[in-house]
C-alpha cells in the first residue's frame, strides 16, 4: 500500500517526520508537503482566485516532493500530478502542532483541508493532530506517540471496509500516554469579537465554553475537565484520549424546510422578467 503524506506545518515539521517514520513501518510512504507553514488555510487551492498563482514550484525531496503551495494543493498534486499517484490508496495529513477539534476550527484547518480535498478526489484520508494534555502544544520531541498510533491505525485499516462508508477520519493524539481511544463527534464551540481599530481586528476564542487561561489563546486543558459534553472531541482531548471522528466529505444536502419550498414556488409563480 502507498500512503500519500502531507501536512500544513511545512516540510520541516517534526510532526511530519514522526508520521513518516511511523507510517514507513507499515506502508510505502510518498510525501508531498508544503514548503512553508500553511496553518489555518483550510481547503484553499492555489488555482482558485485571481490573487493566487495557477502554477506551483515542485522540488524533489528525499521523502518525495516539496510544493510551494497549500495542503490542498499538495493533496491534489499527490493524487493527480506525480508518478506515484496511481498507487496511492490513502492520504494522511499531519501531524499537526496542537489539536484540531470543534466544528468551527476544523473548517479552518489546513491539516483537515488536505484530506477533504483528497475525499473530493476519491481517495480517503486521515487527518492527524498531536496535543499535550497539560500544556496544549506538544514539545518538539513529543510526536512519537502520534506516529506510532497512526501507524497502527493505518495497518488495521488496510484490509478493513471502514472507508466504504467513511470519507475521512479526524484523529487527535496525546503526546503522553495514549492509552485510551474514543469515537467522538465534533463540538460547535466558538466565539469572536471584532476589535474596533488597531492592527489585530479579531479576538477569537476556539474554546469558548469558559474564559481562556494560559499564554496566548491556547487553554490549559486540565481547567476544562467536566466542561464539555461526553462523547465530543473536545471532552476527549481534555481527558487525554485519542479522539477519532469519522466524516463524509461536505457539503451534505439536507431536506429543505417547507418555507424554502414555498419561496421557490412563489418565485416560479411570479418570476422576474427576462432581461431585468
Amino acid at each position: 500500500m502507498t500512503v500519500l503524506l502531507t501536512n500544513d506545518d511545512g516540510i520541516d515539521s517534526p510532526g511530519l517526520r514522526a508520521l513518516y517514520e511511523g507510517l514507513s513501518t507499515v506502508a510505502d510512504v510518498t510525501v508531498v508537503a508544503p514548503k512553508t507553514d500553511q496553518s489555518g488555510v483550510g481547503r484553499a487551492r492555489s488555482d482558485m482566485g485571481e490573487l493566487r498563482s495557477n502554477s506551483l514550484d515542485i522540488v524533489d525531496h528525499e521523502w518525495g516532493y516539496v510544493v510551494d503551495g497549500t495542503p490542498a494543493d499538495c493533496a491534489a498534486i499527490g493524487l493527480r500530478g506525480i508518478p506515484e499517484a496511481a498507487d496511492i490508496e490513502l492520504v494522511v495529513s499531519g501531524c499537526n502542532h496542537g489539536p484540531n477539534v470543534g466544528s468551527y476550527l476544523m473548517g479552518h484547518s489546513g491539516t483537515i483541508g488536505a484530506v477533504v480535498e483528497s475525499a473530493f478526489l476519491g481517495t480517503p484520508g486521515i487527518a492527524v493532530s498531536a496535543y499535550n494534555p497539560e500544556s496544549y502544544y506538544p514539545a518538539a520531541d513529543g510526536y512519537g506517540p502520534a506516529g506510532r498510533v497512526t501507524a497502527r491505525l493505518v495497518d488495521q485499516l488496510l484490509d478493513s471496509t471502514v472507508f466504504d462508508g467513511v470519507d475521512l477520519l479526524n484523529v487527535n493524539i496525546p503526546s503522553q500516554n495514549p492509552t485510551r481511544m474514543r469515537l467522538t463527534t465534533p463540538l460547535a464551540d466558538y466565539e469572536t469579537t471584532v476589535v474596533d481599530g488597531g492592527v489585530e481586528t479579531f479576538d477569537s476564542s476556539y474554546w469558548a465554553a469558559q474564559p481562556i487561561s494560559g499564554d496566548g489563546w491556547e487553554p490549559q486543558l486540565p481547567e476544562y475537565r467536566g466542561v464539555y459534553p461526553a462523547g465530543t472531541d473536545r471532552a476527549s482531548v481534555v481527558a487525554g484520549e485519542v479522539s477519532i471522528t469519522p466524516f463524509e466529505a461536505p457539503q451534505t444536502v439536507v431536506d429543505p424546510p417547507s418555507e424554502l419550498l414555498s419561496l421557490v414556488e412563489a418565485y416560479n409563480a411570479e418570476p422576474l422578467e427576462s432581461g431585468i
